[in-house]
């Protein structure tokens, strides 16, 4: 997976923000010019403009064109350092809830707590929405490896699985909780402002519901 392909078209955009932006500093500047050449020519010959009263519109004019490009830089360069620290995360794992892929290999999840019940059960779905697992796990939550066998013990194939945690108290069931889990980042990507990784398995996530990120995968 190439991702500078992301990388090059999110500094396209920019590049066309920014020049856009300085064709209207042109713009206004060129209009201001003849603003002011027709204020010369239609001034009070009694009583002309000094000479210093133009020299601070000119002066004003600038600096107020100068701020403009500064900002224009600023946000360039903010916007290059942004995309640069989001290249970081491919390759590593990132936690978010949903479904989540198994590869083969043990699948980190993070488990709610259930102060409210005296056990507890996570529930394994598999794409089509069919039980296949279900494990008895700690009414207070925290993480967990989840092997991926079957009820029956065998290895599940490779694919998308969903988690749900269920609490009971008495054997009622009291409480239903998210459960989150880990997915290698294999792509980063801006999409019309929203950053968005995409997990193995196809799944984008945009960055905000992300709640933890670990190293790179050893492989």
């Amino acid at each position: 997976m190439d991702i500078s392909t992301q990388f090059s078209g999110a500094t396209a955009s920019q590049g066309a923000a920014g020049a856009a932006r300085a064709r209207m500093v042109s713009s206004d500047f060129e209009t201001f010019l003849r603003m002011l050449t027709t204020q010369m020519q239609n001034q009070d010959p009694l009583n002309p403009m000094e000479a210093s009263d133009f020299a601070v519109q000119l002066a004003t004019f600038s600096g107020v064109e100068q701020s403009v490009r500064t900002n224009q830089l600023l946000e360039e360069m903010m916007g290059r350092s942004a995309m640069s620290e989001l290249a970081g995360l491919v390759g590593k794992t990132v936690r978010s809830a949903g479904p989540a892929y198994f590869n083969g290999d043990s699948l980190g999840l993070s488990l709610p707590a259930m102060p409210d019940a005296d056990s507890a059960r996570l529930v394994v779905r598999d794409n089509l929405g069919g039980i296949v697992d279900t494990v008895d796990v700690p009414t207070s939550g925290g993480a967990v490896e989840w092997r991926g066998l079957g009820a029956d013990g065998l290895p599940l194939p490779s694919g998308t699985y969903r988690f749900e945690m269920l609490g009971y108290a008495a054997g009622v069931l009291a409480d239903t909780g998210t459960v989150e889990a880990y997915g290698e980042v294999i792509e980063a990507r801006n999409d019309g402002g929203i950053t968005t990784v995409v997990l193995s398995g196809g799944r984008a996530v945009p960055l905000d519901e992300v709640s933890a990120v670990r190293g790179p995968v050893l492989r």
